[in-house]
């Protein structure tokens, strides 16, 4: 393995045991915090606490068996390393954090009277099931025109969660607009990233095979490849692309998962104002 891919497994596997460790403390942090909650704000917190715990889970797995999925290329050998085996935990993992900003922003929407957020907060996960769809197909087909279609709904779902936290602006008290500026921050710049990073790499890449004229191999064909099929690589050269995303994705992403659990917990304990000075409900 060379110097530069050591140093870089490193870096993933010891952020997912800060990850988990943090995690473990945030859910220590807030039990003791449940006590104070109604019972409505007591199941969103601990459902939050659920959900980040699949995201840091799946995260922490694929930080520590990393896999470049259309070509079947991984850093460590076996077959729990394999790119079927990957994507699997990678579902689950995204679809999880998908509900934890589902689910915050229903709770917010419903407080402030929002209904573009209320709306927006019941398709948010539907979504992201889609965008799983196409990163499958990519995946099992090796075709990366899916890559590009299920990129694309992530920044779409994001740049209207940001306009549903403008949307939210004017209904809630200065108290909690730091929440809000953080949270329109992110999205605009995961966004940024998604439509001027991303997208136009999986593009290029779907363009390139093109011009090559690879053979795409069908989804059954692909199952089989995905589950039997796997290179060992630890040249620097052969993962070089994929270190920005992953090590963003297996650290910051997990991190705002973990920080959202404190903000479910937070702004409920807030003593009851009327909508428009905070975001507490009547059971908080």
């Amino acid at each position: 393995m060379t110097h530069d891919t050591l140093a870089w497994w490193v870096f993933l596997c010891t952020v997912s045991v800060v990850n988990v460790a943090a995690w473990t403390a945030s859910a220590a942090v807030v039990s003791r915090r449940l006590p104070n909650l109604g019972p409505d704000v007591r199941a969103t917190v601990w459902l939050q606490l659920v959900l980040s715990a699949g995201y840091v889970a799946g995260c922490a797995w694929r930080s520590v068996f990393p896999v470049y999925d259309v070509q079947r290329q991984v850093l460590v050998d076996g077959w729990w390393s394999s790119v079927i085996v990957g994507r699997s935990v990678a579902t689950v993992a995204e679809l999880c954090f998908a509900a934890q900003w589902a689910l915050l922003l229903h709770r917010a929407s419903r407080m402030a009277g929002s209904d573009f957020g209320h709306r927006l907060s019941h398709v948010v996960v539907p979504m992201i099931v889609v965008a799983e769809v196409f990163s499958w197909h990519a995946v099992l087909t090796t075709a990366n025109l899916g890559h590009v279609i299920e990129e694309s709904i992530w920044g779409a779902t994001a740049a209207l969660m940001v306009l549903a936290t403008v949307a939210l602006w004017p209904r809630c008290g200065r108290p909690h607009r730091p929440y809000l500026a953080l949270w329109i921050l992110v999205g605009l710049a995961y966004v940024a990233y998604m439509f001027g990073v991303d997208v136009p790499m999986y593009w290029a890449r779907w363009v390139n095979d093109e011009a090559q004229g690879r053979h795409y191999l069908s989804v059954a064909q692909g199952l089989l490849d995905a589950s039997g099929r796997w290179t060992v690589s630890h040249r620097w050269q052969d993962w070089e692309s994929e270190v920005v995303w992953m090590s963003l994705y297996f650290s910051v992403a997990v991190w705002l998962s973990i920080g959202l659990i404190h903000v479910a917990a937070r702004v409920r304990t807030i003593a009851p104002e009327p909508c428009r000075s905070g975001w507490q409900s009547p059971a908080g």
